[in-house]
């Protein structure tokens, strides 16, 4: 992956950045009762995907009195979400998949709907983009002095795949397998710096000028801003140089 960045490595560098927001707390507390309600509980010992996500709210400093509320909310006002799906194309002929969490999937379609076409893109049918996704678990691991001593001693972990980026490497799982896999790196000696639930791209779409870029990005940060989105993943790639 050497000279190109994918969206997934580009929304760490944004999440950095807006970690602080007060939107972003808001989404977690979304995500913790979604998780809890699909039938893994409230223990994180036993729910993976609850794992993650504190996880994610703990690394973005999220207060503990937040996840704490939002744990105690899920039988309550956050009993009325539910998740949605959301697929279709973005500046530049790019695939987008969307996912929401809504008590209200009609006024949410229409506002998703809007923001694709406001943002230069067009909303699709189910199925339209997906079948170029597959979900895996992402490992981002920070890298060491010796990175390709470091990368082949992960492939003898029996990771799938690895990539390398300008932060780190980007390493994928089968989803059920994240935390193992995660446990692993870390007895290993390697630093985890984040694990996730992520729509893995088959095939990337280039862009090829940085005015695309600009409006790729633009699209998707207007489809992250909206407050029912829980995540955004697209087969974005940037060649670094326009970065």
């Amino acid at each position: 992956m050497s000279g190109h960045s994918h969206y997934s490595t580009i929304k760490r560098a944004k999440e950095a950045n807006d970690a602080q927001r007060g939107k972003i707390f808001s989404k977690f507390a979304r995500e913790i009762g979604i998780v809890v309600r699909e039938g893994g509980g409230a223990d994180p010992a036993f729910n993976y995907k609850l794992r993650m996500v504190l996880d994610k709210a703990r690394a973005a400093n999220m207060p503990k009195e937040n996840i704490e509320r939002a744990l105690h909310q899920v039988q309550g006002k956050l009993e009325a979400l539910g998740k949605i799906t959301y697929e279709g194309f973005g500046p530049g002929n790019i695939s987008v998949i969307v996912e929401a969490a809504t008590d209200n999937k009609n006024r949410t379609s229409q506002e998703i709907k809007n923001l694709f076409e406001r943002g230069g893109g067009k909303m699709a049918g189910s199925g339209a983009v997906s079948f170029n996704f597959e979900n895996k678990g992402l490992l981002v691991v920070q890298k060491n002095d010796k990175p390709d001593e470091q990368m082949l001693k992960m492939i003898d972990l029996g990771v799938e795949d690895i990539d390398e980026t300008s932060d780190g490497f980007e390493v994928y799982t089968q989803p059920d397998k994240l935390y193992e896999v995660k446990g692993q790196i870390e007895s290993a000696g390697f630093t985890v710096i984040s694990a996730e639930l992520y729509m893995k791209p088959k095939m990337f779409q280039t862009v090829a000028n940085s005015d695309d870029a600009k409006k790729a990005i633009a699209f998707i940060d207007l489809l992250n801003d909206h407050d029912d989105v829980q995540n955004v993943f697209s087969n974005l790639d940037i060649p670094d140089n326009l970065l």
